[in-house]
């Protein structure tokens, strides 16, 4: 009991870390910092503060590193970090933390889309759990839809009370707005890339089991991507000038929001499995909501909140097909392992000599009984 509670315990932590990591990033962007700059800060510190944990759990048992292998963490550091993150917060500058983290909830669902075709997933539409799986990935894609092409009225206004620090920069979050359709849409794609990236990272995983060393190596491949990238886009040094603010901004990102939460999630999936993990997706939306609409002044629309609740929907729906379909090959497995230790037993019981009965002796003999 102790255990389920902790494990509970550090899924919230985690998504508390992802949600802050939506909230001071919008604010500084918000208050003049480029998309770019910080998507070429976050993997630098990314890269430094996931480095001890690779050298001194992994430097024993760490394997060796083919060019193959190394292709594969290179194109993981462009979907997963470079491409992933410059879209991601160019979508965070022009949408709201709510939305961001409803559509975040979309990665399952296009990662089993890419999957399918791919082979590494089976569709399975004859199965209850194929049909839940297709049913939730199709609800999760018209909510996002619904809340990045419909706006409506306003549910909840803004809070009173709100944080100085977001009242000094003299914005107001829902004034991306402006920009309604081109931030979901850009979090969508966003969402895309990364569910490409998690395809790659799987073959990765099979091949080099080290992952802290193959996080640190992506991490540090997208610092120069994102750096050169972020240099041509954004030329003058002073837009790269770190205020405290903005400081705190890229170290908690690099920092805390990925080598921090990678090292508590995979924590997590080795003692409850993956589908454990993203059971708690939603709970990001309801806390990104919260602090928004009590930090920023956020106001929640018709069109997120409807939007939002059929994605998360979608989400259950497709997690619970997913679960259908791991019980029923842990069913397929345990009845191989029956089977096989039911001819063993057999191939071991005497027959009428004293001996060990012969594969085809136990037919006849089955046959005649």
């Amino acid at each position: 009991m102790g255990n389920e509670l902790l494990v509970f315990l550090v899924m919230v932590i985690v998504q508390l870390a992802f949600a802050g990591m939506i909230i001071i990033s919008k604010l500084v962007m918000d208050g003049g910092m480029d998309a770019f700059v910080q998507s070429a800060y976050r993997p630098i510190f990314a890269t430094i503060s996931i480095a001890p944990f690779a050298y001194f759990l992994e430097r024993k048992t760490r394997p060796k590193l083919t060019r193959s292998i190394l292709f594969q963490i290179f194109l993981c550091s462009i979907f997963g970090i470079t491409a992933n993150q410059n879209i991601y917060f160019i979508g965070i500058k022009n949408s709201t933390p709510t939305i961001v983290s409803a559509i975040d909830n979309l990665i399952p669902a296009f990662t089993f889309i890419i999957a399918v075709p791919l082979g590494v997933e089976k569709l399975g539409l004859r199965s209850i759990a194929g049909q839940a799986k297709f049913l939730g990935t199709v609800i999760c894609v018209g909510g996002a839809m619904l809340l990045s092409l419909y706006h409506g009225k306003v549910v909840i206004g803004q809070l009173g009370y709100h944080w100085k620090y977001a009242e000094s920069i003299g914005e107001d979050v829902n004034s991306a707005h402006s920009n309604f359709f081109l931030g979901p849409f850009l979090l969508i794609l966003s969402s895309l890339t990364y569910a490409i990236w998690l395809i790659i990272q799987a073959k990765v995983n099979e091949k080099y089991a080290a992952p802290y060393t193959s996080t640190m190596l992506m991490c540090l491949m997208a610092s120069v991507e994102c750096v050169i990238i972020g240099i041509c886009v954004v030329p003058k040094v002073s837009e790269w000038a770190l205020n405290p603010i903005r400081a705190i901004s890229v170290i908690y990102n690099g920092a805390v929001a990925t080598s921090f939460t990678y090292f508590l999630s995979s924590w997590c999936i080795e003692k409850k499995g993956p589908l454990y993990v993203s059971m708690f997706n939603p709970l990001l939306l309801v806390i990104s909501a919260f602090l928004s609409w009590t930090l920023l002044r956020e106001k929640l629309y018709l069109g997120v909140v409807v939007g939002s609740i059929i994605v998360v929907a979608g989400l259950y729906g497709f997690l619970w097909g997913k679960k259908m379909e791991a019980s029923a090959e842990d069913i397929d497995v345990n009845k191989e392992k029956v089977q096989s230790s039911k001819i063993d037993l057999e191939l071991q019981l005497p027959n009428s000599n004293g001996l060990p009965l012969e594969p085809k002796q136990i037919s006849s003999e089955a046959k005649a009984s």
